[in-house]
């Protein structure tokens, strides 16, 4: 162990942010006596890649400055080696700093609180989700919201997340309800029609929405949530619950707990981190304590 920090960076996340966030974080690690480097890549692979390589020198920690897309790939190179993991979120959702109550578009105050947490309670252990060799932090989505994700990410414009509302509103004048095929532990397959099936580890996905409100990232289970069969009108109505977890008290919504979730439906395709990880049927399991997160 030693006393850098390598600062992981998506320098295009949040229109630019990630690059301009990059440089208060180094910052203030500097300021506390740390030795930064500095991590990217010409595209996903290779920084993933280069990342793995920096980690052979025992960082005392790594900062993943960006967003979800690029904390789920810093996952990839960081889940059970011990290294730590702090987050800069700096992204367009920052859906797993909310989740774990850290700042969200404030580099400094972020590497204030891993500066902290490194030199006081120490780092916590979480669990994550893992879906073959692939490994996620907050919430695994199938169904309406992956084909929105679909949607939104084939249309090159407009810019941002106005995509994707324009894609909220496409998906909902072509809603069908989807029928899962859905495996919870050693349970019975059940078989059901339903508008979306979410496998959480952590709380929220889509820059805010808690879907899975009440999952917990150190219980060792997924809150596996199932918006059953509603009409066009009922999903509009209900959808603002989402953004304050309340939607779960709706008859349609059921919660079950489980280490292991199946999920399969036709011509959907599975998303975790908001990155896709291709089409069902797909098996996640919930692996307690997988990384070392430094969070409340």
């Amino acid at each position: 162990m030693t006393s850098e920090i390598i600062l992981f960076v998506n320098p295009t996340a949040g229109r630019g942010r990630g690059a301009r966030a990059a440089l208060p974080a180094s910052r203030v690690l500097r300021d506390a006596g740390y030795r930064v480097r500095t991590v990217l890549g010409t595209d996903a692979d290779d920084a993933a890649g280069r990342l793995r390589e920096a980690l052979t020198s025992r960082p005392a920690a790594v900062l993943a400055v960006g967003g979800d897309g690029l904390a789920g790939l810093a996952l990839q190179a960081l889940a059970g080696t011990g290294t730590p993991l702090g987050l800069v979120a700096v992204g367009t959702g920052n859906d797993f700093a909310r989740t774990l109550g850290l700042p969200v578009r404030d580099p400094e105050a972020a590497a204030r609180f891993a500066v902290r947490t490194l030199e006081g309670p120490g780092p916590r252990p979480l669990d994550l989700g893992q879906v073959g060799d692939r490994w996620f932090g907050t919430v695994l989505a199938a169904g309406f919201d992956s084909r929105v994700n679909d949607r939104g990410n084939r249309m090159r414009l407009p810019a941002g997340r106005f995509k994707y509302d324009l894609a909220i509103l496409a998906e909902l004048a072509a809603f069908r309800p989807v029928p899962f095929k859905l495996a919870l532990d050693d349970g019975p397959v059940l078989d059901l029609d339903a508008t979306l099936v979410a496998v959480g580890n952590g709380t929220s996905y889509g820059g805010g929405l808690r879907m899975c409100a009440g999952a917990r990232l150190d219980d060792g289970l997924f809150d596996v949530v199932v918006v059953g069969e509603v009409s066009r009108a009922e999903l509009v109505r209900v959808f603002p619950k989402v953004y304050k977890g309340t939607h779960l008290s709706h008859p349609a919504v059921t919660v079950h707990r489980a280490r292991s979730v199946t999920v399969e439906a036709p011509d959907i395709t599975g998303y975790a981190d908001g990155e896709p990880l291709g089409a069902l049927p797909l098996t996640a399991r919930c692996v307690p304590g997988a990384v070392r997160m430094l969070a409340p």
